[in-house]
């Protein structure tokens, strides 16, 4: 990856929805490399796609929690259950393994306090390989998403 590539990839995270035309005149490309660029890097796997960037209040989750999680044990099949577990909890927008203790580190959303109760106690409570859950309510996220570091 050269500077080109670095330029390219700042740029996309700043405005995903920008053109390949305009995205060639920022980073100093004809319109055909920088094309074969942003392709190269999709097919590498370096660009993962394009998402709009939404605003959980304005489309109704007034509610965000982080909420550790310790296994029983940590057997492959411990992780996988719970790993598989968590996927299938749309609620559930960020989950981390992490080292030492606790194992996991989750971010998730809900309508209200009551809601991610019901959660709590519906679903992630229930999985079978969790010793224990901890969990704090977010007050105000500082830093929602940052764009990656590219040097």
């Amino acid at each position: 990856m050269d500077i080109i590539d670095k330029k390219i990839l700042s740029s996309l995270q700043k405005a995903g929805r920008m053109s390949i035309t305009d995205l060639a005149n920022e980073v100093g490309l004809s319109l055909s490399p920088c094309h074969r660029r942003v392709k190269q890097l999709e097919d590498s796997g370096a660009i993962k796609g394009y998402t709009a960037q939404l605003d959980p209040c304005k489309i109704g989750l007034q509610f965000s929690a982080i909420v550790f999680i310790q296994l029983k044990t940590g057997d492959n099949d411990s992780i996988e259950k719970l790993e598989n577990a968590l996927i299938d909890i749309p609620e559930i927008v960020q989950a981390q393994r992490l080292f030492g203790d606790p194992d996991y580190m989750l971010h998730v959303v809900a309508k209200s306090l009551e809601d991610f109760q019901k959660l709590y106690d519906g679903k992630l409570s229930k999985i079978p390989s969790i010793l224990r859950l901890t969990s704090t309510i977010v007050m105000k996220n500082i830093i929602a998403e940052r764009n990656f570091p590219i040097w």
